[in-house]
């Protein structure tokens, strides 16, 4: 109440500045709504991206909201006059204002140039900089949320975004080439664990065929096996496995890791694990040791 009688408000005023914030709410919400309709109706026939959408949502609220403060300020004098006042220090107050906004208005230029240059859509699975892979689930005038495989939101702010490394396993292409890598001893058969990796690549159903028709024709295997190396214990291989999309590659690694490892022991290809040679030292004779000494 004490609030209420500095700004000098009577009851008629009040009740429009209350109508004016109900009915932003509610304006904002119905215009929401008809935006998320619109875009689903449109995505069905068009296939519409969903990024601009959820960015142009946000900013309509943003607009709403801006006009309702603006309407609630001219009608209250005190309110009134005390924005004019500000205006008439506009210079000391847009440093002071732009100083303290300055990442707020970073992240809302970074949103727009990633709505604008499409780096990455709402969907796509993601990495940014060390952070874990995640699917974009929204992109706000301020953050980007992304959620990983352990169903966590990683919400970064945009300015963050736009400045780090950005790894995108859907765009353009969604294909995936997965990586199964695995060593086998140097008493093992090459030739017969080659075959059993692809095979057992070859059979898992999220295994695609990747090849040109030139590769094909010059004979190119669907999983390429390569050396990699001579290690200390093991021959080092690895098997390059196409996927169709990479939310299947994980899935799919894991099944052919297991299958790998069951065809391996029933045919006696060896996966070795680190050996040690201790040697015990002899201890010199009494004289040697006096020899030593001296």
């Amino acid at each position: 109440m004490d609030f209420i009688k500095t700004l000098n408000l009577d009851w008629k005023t009040i009740i429009i500045v209350i109508c004016i914030i109900v009915g932003a709410a509610i304006l904002s919400r119905i215009i929401r709504w008809f935006i998320s309709r619109s875009f689903q109706t449109a995505s069905e026939k068009l296939k519409i991206d969903p990024t601009r959408y959820k960015f142009f949502k946000n900013a309509v609220s943003l607009i709403i909201w801006l006009v309702a403060f603006a309407a609630i300020i001219s009608l209250i004098p005190r309110l009134k006059a005390l924005s004019i006042t500000l205006f008439a220090g506009a210079g000391i107050m847009v440093a002071v204002i732009g100083f303290a906004a300055q990442q707020a208005f970073s992240n809302i230029i970074n949103g727009i140039f990633i709505v604008i240059f499409k780096p990455f859509r709402v969907g796509d699975m993601i990495k940014v900089g060390g952070l874990d892979y995640g699917i974009v689930e929204d992109i706000t005038l301020r953050h980007t949320i992304i959620n990983n495989f352990e169903n966590k939101r990683i919400i970064i702010p945009n300015s963050v975004v736009g400045s780090e490394t950005i790894v995108n396993d859907s765009i353009e292409d969604a294909k995936v080439c997965r990586w199964i890598e695995l060593g086998i001893s140097y008493d093992s058969d090459l030739d017969l664990a080659t075959r059993i990796i692809q095979e057992e690549a070859g059979k898992h159903p999220g295994c695609i065929d990747a090849r040109t028709e030139e590769q094909k024709q010059s004979g190119v295997p669907q999983v390429v096996v390569r050396l990699l190396s001579f290690g200390d214990f093991s021959i080092d291989l690895r098997a390059f496995v196409w996927t169709d999309s990479p939310y299947k590659a994980m899935q799919m690694h894991s099944d052919i890791n297991r299958a790998i490892k069951k065809r391996f022991d029933a045919e006696g290809v060896e996966i070795p694990f680190p050996y040690r040679t201790v040697v015990y030292k002899k201890d010199l004779p009494a004289n040697s040791r006096s020899e030593a000494d001296e």
